[in-house]
């Protein structure tokens, strides 16, 4: 059937928190040892990796991870703990962890504003969905980008995560679109490929640096006879 509705996943698909020199420069560990490049790059996809637990968690903090996309706190908690762990200076780490939830830090891919505008001017419905803990509204509206959005769903607001089928029929019933004519675009097929349980297409894309993917959601929706 013709595809009358597309939904996005956010982090990695539509957006990236790319590494910054300007804030991970002066990184050190406990010791006052400055981090070196692929500490650093490890760092980050520690802090955007949409899943994979990378440490054996005592129970407390197994609790947050297992729930850190369903509440702001427990977000917080949890990766203060996984930077910790990865050996970042305490104070260094509430710094980079209040640069990963800031939506103006975040990046869209260079292909993000083209997909969604042509949707939106075609009629196709629009939809985000996130696994996530905080508002990631703001990184739209600041690129005028929100207009051509008709729904977001976000994990914390919703108290449920992918795949859970629950929140992309919350998205579906939003857009007002059938699962047999919606296409679900994002990085993780254990997560956002979840959409297949409902009957919704699905496409994968790469979590790219955005200087190194500048098509790859054009390819995508393309490859479903969407654009």
């Amino acid at each position: 059937m013709t595809i009358q509705a597309v939904m996005f996943d956010f982090s990695g698909t539509l957006f990236r928190l790319e590494q910054d020199e300007s804030w991970l420069a002066d990184l050190t560990d406990e010791t006052g040892r400055p981090l070196d490049i692929e500490e650093q790059a490890e760092l980050m996809r520690r802090m955007t990796a949409p899943s994979g637990q990378l440490f054996e968690l005592e129970p407390e903090y197994q609790y947050a991870w297992d729930n850190r996309d369903l509440d702001p706190a427990l977000h917080r908690k949890i990766y203060l703990e996984v930077l910790r762990k990865s050996g970042l200076h305490p104070e260094q780490a509430d710094a980079l962890y209040d640069r990963l939830i800031d939506p103006a830090e975040w990046t869209p891919y260079p292909d993000t504003e083209t997909v969604l505008k042509t949707l939106a001017g075609k009629g196709v419905k629009v939809g985000v969905l996130s696994n996530i803990a905080f508002d990631i509204r703001p990184a739209f509206t600041a690129r005028g980008l929100d207009e051509f959005v008709d729904a977001f769903v976000l994990s914390f607001e919703e108290g449920v995560i992918k795949p859970d089928p629950a929140v992309f029929r919350i998205l579906l019933d939003r857009l007002g679109a059938a699962p047999e004519e919606t296409l679900m675009v994002g990085d993780a097929e254990e997560a956002d490929g979840g959409a297949k349980a409902l009957g919704c297409a699905f496409a994968l894309v790469d979590p790219l640096p955005t200087v190194e993917r500048t098509d790859g959601l054009l390819t995508a929706v393309r490859e479903h006879g969407v654009l």
